[in-house]
Formats: C-alpha cells, sequence, structure tokens
C-alpha cells in the first residue's frame, strides 16, 4: 500500500524594485501576484525583497549592496529559487547566477513553467513550447563552446561550427516546426469553428483565476477543470448552451495577466481566435480583489492587441460572495475615505453605472447568486444578436420574461 506524503515546495525568494513608474502599493501588488504565481508553480516564498532603484541595473538588476543581502539569505537558509519580478536579459540572469550561486528565474519564465504544467493538449503543449523556446533563443549560455563540429568537403575546411551556434540553429529550426504545427492545427480547428453553422457565439474573456471556468460550468452544466490557482485553463472549451429554448456556443478561454510575456501574447493568437471570432464577450472580473480595476485594463489591453476591444461585451463582476469592503472609522476625523471602503452598491454608483445600460451584472457563480438576472441579459443579448442574423426566427424566441411565464405555468 502506498503511503501517503506531503508535497515539498520548493524554497524561494521574491525580487522586486520600486521605481518612478511602479511605487511601492504597486510593487507590492505585483509580489503578492507573484507570490501566487510561485505557489501555483509548486514553489513556497520564504522571503521578499524590494529595492527603490531609479532604472534597473543593466548588469545585476539590483544594485550590489541589496544583491550580496539577497546573496547571503540564500546562503544561510538553504534557498534552492530567487525569482525576479520583471523580465531579465539573458546577461543579467548569467551574472545573477553567478553571484548568487542558485536558480535564477523571472516572471516570464514562471509563467512558461506553469503553462508547461497545465498543458494538456497536443495544441497547448506546442504553444507552449514555442512561447519556451522563443524565450530560450537569446538565453543560450553555450555550455559547450570549447567543441566544435568539422564540416568536410571543398570550402568547408576550418575552425568549424561551434557548439553555441549548433544550439541556436537547432533551437531556430524548431521554433519553425512549431510554427508549421501550428498553422496546420489552425486550419484543422478553423475548419471545426467553420462547421459550427451560424450559431451565436459567446467568449469568457478575463483575467486569470477570476471564476470563468467555474461560470462555465455553472451556465453550461459540464465539467471544465477549475481551481483556485493562476492559469488552471490552457485550453479553450466550447459548449453548446441552451437559456430557455435559445441554443448558443460559450466558450471559456486562456486567463490574462499584468506583464504578460511577449512570446505568450504572439504564441496564443491562435487560441484566442474564439475570442476574436465570438459575437458577445462576457468580460469577467472578480470583485473581491482590490486591485481588479487594474485587472480590467490589461484585460482590455490585451483585448486592443488581437483587435478585440470593439465587440459588444457585458462585465459580469463575479464573487460578490467573498467581496468584503474595508471597515472605515467615521469617528477619525483625519482619515480618508476611499475605494476601498465602498460598498457593493456603492460600487454600482460610480463608472460601472456608465458601462451601458444592464450591461454590468453582479454575480456569485460559486453560490449561484443572481444567475437569474445574468441568464436573463445574456438571453436578450444572444437573441438581439440572433434575430439580426435570421430576421424570420424572431417568432421562435420569445421575450426572456414571457418565455419564463410559459415555464412556470
Amino acid at each position: 500500500m502506498l503511503e501517503k506524503k506531503d508535497i515539498d515546495l520548493e524554497s524561494a525568494v521574491l525580487i522586486g524594485v520600486i521605481t518612478k513608474n511602479q511605487d511601492e502599493i504597486k510593487s507590492k501588488e505585483y509580489l503578492d501576484e507573484l507570490a501566487f504565481l510561485t505557489y501555483t508553480a509548486g514553489g513556497e516564498v520564504k522571503k521578499r525583497f524590494s529595492q527603490k532603484i531609479d532604472m534597473p541595473n543593466p548588469k545585476t538588476f539590483i544594485g550590489t549592496g541589496k544583491m550580496e543581502e539577497v546573496r547571503q539569505y540564500i546562503q544561510d537558509n538553504k534557498i534552492g529559487t530567487a525569482i525576479f519580478d520583471d523580465e531579465l536579459s539573458a546577461a543579467q540572469e548569467r551574472n545573477i547566477s553567478k553571484i548568487l550561486e542558485c536558480k535564477v528565474l523571472d516572471r516570464t519564465n514562471l509563467i512558461l513553467d506553469i503553462f508547461a504544467q497545465r498543458a494538456q493538449t497536443s495544441y497547448a503543449r506546442t504553444q507552449v513550447e514555442l512561447a519556451q523556446c522563443e524565450y530560450l533563443l537569446p538565453r543560450l549560455k553555450g555550455m559547450w563552446t570549447h567543441l566544435e563540429r568539422q564540416k568536410g568537403g571543398i570550402g568547408m575546411r576550418g575552425p568549424g561550427e561551434t557548439e553555441i551556434e549548433t544550439d541556436r540553429r537547432i533551437v531556430r529550426d524548431r521554433i519553425s516546426l512549431l510554427k508549421d504545427k501550428i498553422k496546420v492545427i489552425d486550419k484543422q480547428m478553423s475548419v471545426q469553428r467553420g462547421n459550427r453553422g451560424k450559431m451565436v457565439r459567446v467568449a469568457l474573456v478575463g483575467y486569470t483565476n477570476v471564476g470563468k471556468s467555474t461560470l462555465m460550468n455553472t451556465v453550461s452544466k459540464s465539467k471544465v477543470f477549475a481551481e483556485n490557482k493562476l492559469f488552471a485553463t490552457l485550453d479553450t472549451t466550447v459548449r453548446k448552451v441552451v437559456i430557455q429554448n435559445l441554443p448558443f456556443l460559450l466558450s471559456d478561454t486562456v486567463g490574462f495577466i499584468r506583464k504578460l510575456p511577449t512570446q505568450l501574447v504572439d504564441s496564443f493568437k491562435s487560441t484566442l481566435d474564439e475570442v476574436r471570432e465570438a459575437d458577445l464577450l462576457l468580460h469577467v472580473v472578480d470583485i473581491s480583489h482590490p486591485n481588479f480595476e487594474d485587472h480590467i485594463a490589461s484585460v482590455e489591453k490585451v483585448l486592443g492587441e488581437i483587435e478585440s476591444g470593439d465587440k459588444p461585451t457585458i462585465m459580469v463582476f463575479n464573487k460578490i460572495d467573498a467581496y468584503k469592503a474595508k471597515p472605515f472609522d467615521d469617528t477619525d476625523l483625519i482619515a480618508e475615505r476611499t475605494e476601498e471602503h465602498y460598498s457593493l452598491q456603492e460600487w454600482k454608483k460610480t463608472w460601472m453605472n456608465r458601462v451601458g445600460e444592464d450591461n454590468a451584472l453582479f454575480i456569485s457563480a460559486l453560490n449561484k447568486e443572481n444567475l437569474e438576472d445574468f441568464k436573463k441579459r445574456v438571453y436578450n443579448e444572444v437573441r438581439e444578436i440572433h434575430v439580426t442574423r435570421f430576421p424570420y426566427n424572431h417568432f421562435l424566441y420569445p421575450d426572456y420574461d414571457y418565455a419564463n411565464m410559459g415555464e412556470e405555468e
């Protein structure tokens, strides 16, 4: 009989900087997110380091004094990994590794590692491998540069090809092969999408870990993998959903994140074809997260990059069951009441009231709160798109309240 054993988490330290573009509060938020990424990847954060600096050191990212402090802590506590919040250059990574004498990762590398763990299908694995190869290419250290390969033949005699050049050529060939493979899969998926006919397509988009997959499971009664970790979903899942008697296709897409690596945006643009070809977007937001407004801006930025920023969109504020306003002391004459003290009712009266008529919904996908309002709003929007596409079909799908009355009777 197998014994149950606890999983050993890899010990790690986090390192970030405070600059004129990234103040102390913003730096703390990014490190909090980096800590969650580390936990998702299977690491345990032992300590965080941050340094106020005008601009990152081109050689070691942080200053020599802070680097020595980090090195001493790593040595004293036998830490295995140092994770930096920003993307390191190849030279910085090499220099830091020599000083700290441990594994050095940056935010991009960490996200790529999580993606590699989460990739289930051949398509997702291909995209992740392409992103990893593009990240690896400028960072090949060439540990075996003393080895040389002699190519025979007239005009080919000489020092030959060094190992670093061979490695680069192999990686470039691999990148080319993966891109060709993705093009083939893209054609297959394009045919699949074409075979779905003229059904209205709705796509769930949003920041990572906002509850898109949970909402998908609740609405479509399916069993899409959902977990309270970042990037639980990598593969786009499409399900046929019927509200009242109106069918449409609902797709669950990969979540976005701040400081999303360029390689990932490029590699996963093909996965986001579901978003590009959707008729309606449901932008899911975790309203219980203190930085949800930043999350909205990050998602809108990526949607703009994939040319989907102008699509009809319904804002769905999820996790209202977990939302807690920060207590405010009315007797404190110095304290200033800010957004973190707002109740849900107060939030509804802010800019959320201006995103469009009934376009802001407040739900809890986990506890199924306000799901009836959600279904009604989505039904009416999908019905509008369907009737525009097939004008002669309007009598098949009555107004939601009318259809509901028929069911109750």
